[in-house]
C-alpha cells in the first residue's frame, strides 16, 4: 500500500470510522495509525495473521462503500480547494486595493469569490 492510499484510508477513517464494527476500528487504528504488523496485531488479538488481513481489508472496503454512497470525502475536499481559491481571491483583492486599483476589478473579484461559494452549493 502506497501513502496515498494510507492517506486516503486515514481520511476515510476519520469521516466514516465509528460505523465500523469495534473489531475493525481496532485493526484499522493499530495497523494505519500504530503502525503494528498484521503479526503484531494478530498477537494483540489471539488471530491468526491472515484473520487481521481479512478484518484489515474488510475495513477499508467498508470505508470506500460509506464513501461511494455519501460522498464527505469528496465534498469535504471540494470545500477546502474553494476556500483555498476564495483565500487567494481575497488576497488579490486586498493587494488590489492597497494598490489603488479600480473599483470594477474588486467588484470581478467578490463575483469569483461568490461564484466559489455558489459553486459549494451544488
Amino acid at each position: 500500500m502506497n501513502f496515498d492510499n494510507i492517506a486516503q484510508v486515514s481520511l476515510l477513517y476519520d469521516f466514516y470510522g465509528q460505523l465500523l464494527t469495534n473489531r475493525q476500528q481496532q485493526v484499522l487504528e493499530l495497523y494505519h495509525e500504530e503502525n503494528l504488523s498484521l503479526s503484531e496485531i494478530a498477537d494483540e488479538f489471539s488471530i491468526s495473521r491472515q484473520g487481521v488481513h481479512d478484518t484489515l481489508k474488510a475495513g477499508e472496503k467498508a470505508l470506500q462503500n460509506y464513501e461511494e454512497k455519501l460522498g464527505l470525502v469528496k465534498k469535504f475536499q471540494k470545500s477546502r480547494q474553494a476556500i483555498s481559491r476564495i483565500d487567494d481571491e481575497i488576497e488579490a483583492a486586498l493587494k488590489g486595493l492597497a494598490q489603488q486599483e479600480e473599483r470594477g476589478r474588486l467588484a470581478q473579484r467578490l463575483q469569483r469569490i461568490k461564484g466559489i461559494i455558489d459553486g459549494l452549493e451544488q
